[in-house]
């Protein structure tokens, strides 16, 4: 043989031990020494049960004995490991199970090893459900069984599916929650499978309102539970409107004149949240023309508006919440309802006007009045905390409190911050990160309340931070005596001036002023009387005219002044400031209960 032929064959021969010793020990010496464990184990597990006879099987039956007991009882001693490691083997998913066939007993040895495993059966059947494996059903109703489709068992075949057992006990449909029921079955090798089916019990809106009113779909009464948060806000739940929900808001947000309540309201919506508009509607809101004589009791409504995201009750919808027990719709304040009586009144609605059982009065459409707005939100939404109580209002999740050391910068129209021993509310933020605030009471000094007026000689008393004697120089210098205003930052204002009547959007002209705190504007968000704090009481408005003695205040008993007022009264002070970009929230839940607490 010659040379080439030789270095040839010893190549060849080279790659052969090569792959020899390959395959001996990446698969054959594993295999082989597994094969040492599994042989090892089956004895063991023989030996136990030579000693523990009597758990040896009747019947059909099967016992398993697991590698774990085999180890604990001494039966096995040396560890097992997976070849070429010191990884050990699972000694608590492996397990030998013994039969008795054909009058002999059968032992069937099931050993892990990492990535190796004994060729036997141990997978349990495979069950399907029908239906879905998650499923969601409302607070109340019954849990019905959907049932198993199919078993089927990867040695045993198709399986009778009354085999699988059912434990469905755990489900509370009285209770929101989430719960389990769980399926179970075993193979003829007593492998089992267990399933989870997830029920999700919930309270839909829709749903809820239909339980908490007997079905009628409508709140009525005095003070129903009906209260509910929605974008950082406490609102009552009017009632159903086909498969969706109206709620109002608690209590006026501003006062504005009739006449431009549709344009004011695209304002509101814009204060309400991203996350909470996904759960708004539009819909079709009454606003049929009515009179003095129709109005206290019409139900029936002829004339809707387009459809738009928010808008303000009409007479009918107040009127359907009446009971014996009274209304809770009546409000203490005067408001708007979206009712016109003529081209030049709308209809207003109070608890009482004048000390008479009347509620309904026709107003000019140029006066000032108190507005709730009113919206609908999808009636499927998922009603996740609250009992409608007014320290527990219902929530759809739509919100999430602050966490600590959030910037309150990055907070919600409507929610509350305590500073300086007074209750704020946030109007919104500011493109420079300071955040405009409210106060939600009036200012008081040793318990006396802090009053001023406009002591000038102009005849037309314009707010003006700079005029001694004026109503907005006396907030800007004076009343920091009574609010710590560390935490506020100078502001550039812009003070609305009209020309006669005071009305949205109708200003003649502004004058800039930069200030740390002044008035509130009667059109911006919640400068309308809180009736709920009793600390309030009248107050100053920044909204003032060039015509001699119109200016803005809103009285004791929550109304805009809209006649004349004249030099000598004297007025509370409610102090609007920005607060500083890098104030942070140290704790609370922003609600006028558990308000924020902040520091910078």
């Amino acid at each position: 043989m010659d040379k080439k032929k030789m270095t040839k064959y010893l190549k060849f021969a080279i790659v052969v031990i090569v792959v020899a010793l390959f395959l001996w020990f990446l698969v054959l010496g594993p295999l082989f020494t597994f094969k040492g464990y599994e042989s090892q184990v089956e004895a063991a597990a023989k030996r136990y049960f030579e000693i523990n006879s009597s758990q040896l099987p009747t019947g059909t039956r099967v016992k398993t004995v697991s590698v774990q007991d085999l180890f604990d009882q001494s039966y096995l001693k040396e560890d097992f490991y997976v070849p070429f490691s010191k990884k050990p083997c699972s000694i608590t998913e492996s397990w030998v199970k013994v039969r008795r066939e054909d009058g002999e007993y059968k032992y069937y040895t099931y050993l892990k090893c990492g990535v190796i495993s004994s060729i036997v059966d141990h997978k349990g059947p495979e069950i399907t459900l029908n239906g879905d494996d998650s499923i969601t059903i409302d607070q109340g109703s019954k849990y019905k069984e959907l049932g198993v489709k199919s078993v089927v068992d990867n040695s045993d075949g198709k399986m009778n599916v009354d085999d699988v057992t059912i434990d469905s006990s755990k489900v509370n449909t009285d209770v929101t929650g989430s719960y389990e029921v769980v399926y179970s079955v075993k193979d003829s090798l007593n492998n089992e499978t267990r399933k989870v089916r997830k029920v999700n019990v919930v309270s839909r809106l829709e749903s809820l309102v239909k339980k908490t009113t007997n079905d009628s779909g409508i709140y009525t009464g005095n003070d129903p539970a009906n209260y509910m948060y929605f974008s950082g806000m406490l609102f009552r739940i009017v009632g159903l409107d086909g498969e969706n929900v109206k709620i109002v808001a608690y209590q006026d947000v501003s006062n504005v004149n009739y006449s431009a309540i549709d344009e004011w309201l695209e304002y509101y919506y814009d204060h309400l949240t991203k996350e909470s508009k996904k759960y708004i509607v539009k819909n079709k809101y009454c606003n049929m023309s009515t009179d003095d004589g129709n109005v206290g009791s019409m139900i029936e409504c002829n004339s809707y508006t387009d459809e738009q995201e928010v808008s303000i009750l009409s007479a009918s919808d107040i009127n359907q919440a009446n009971d014996a027990s009274g209304n809770y719709l009546y409000p203490r304040s005067i408001s708007w309802v979206r009712n016109s009586k003529n081209d030049a009144e709308a209809y207003t609605v109070r608890n009482v006007f004048f000390n008479t059982d009347v509620h309904y009065m026709s107003f000019s459409k140029d006066y000032n009045f108190g507005v709730r707005p009113v919206i609908t939100i999808k009636g499927d939404s998922l009603v996740v905390s609250g009992d409608g109580t007014k320290e527990n209002p219902y929530s759809i999740g739509d919100f999430t409190s602050a966490k600590t050391n959030d910037l309150v910068n990055t907070r919600y129209s409507g929610e509350y911050i305590s500073y300086s021993g007074i209750l704020w509310r946030i109007v919104d933020t500011d493109s420079d990160g300071t955040t405009k605030v409210i106060a939600n009471t009036t200012l008081y000094n040793n318990g006396e309340r802090v009053l001023t007026l406009y002591n000038t000689d102009a005849t037309a008393k314009i707010y003006n931070p700079t005029q001694k004697g004026n109503v907005g120089y006396f907030i800007k210098n004076q009343a920091s005596q009574f609010v710590d205003t560390e935490y506020f930052v100078n502001k550039q204002i812009e003070v609305p001036i009209y020309k006669g009547n005071i009305n949205y959007g109708k200003e003649s002209s502004t004058k800039k002023y930069k200030v740390k705190l002044a008035a509130p504007d009667m059109y911006e968000m919640f400068s309308a009387f809180d009736y709920d704090s009793v600390a309030m009481k009248s107050y100053w408005l920044i909204n003032s005219s060039k015509r001699q003695y119109t200016k803005a205040v809103v009285s004791d008993i929550g109304v805009v002044m809209y006649g004349d007022l004249y030099d000598y009264g004297e007025y509370g002070v409610r102090p609007v400031g920005y607060l500083d970009k890098n104030c942070v929230v140290v704790r609370g839940k922003g609600t006028s209960q558990d308000p924020y607490i902040i520091t910078k």
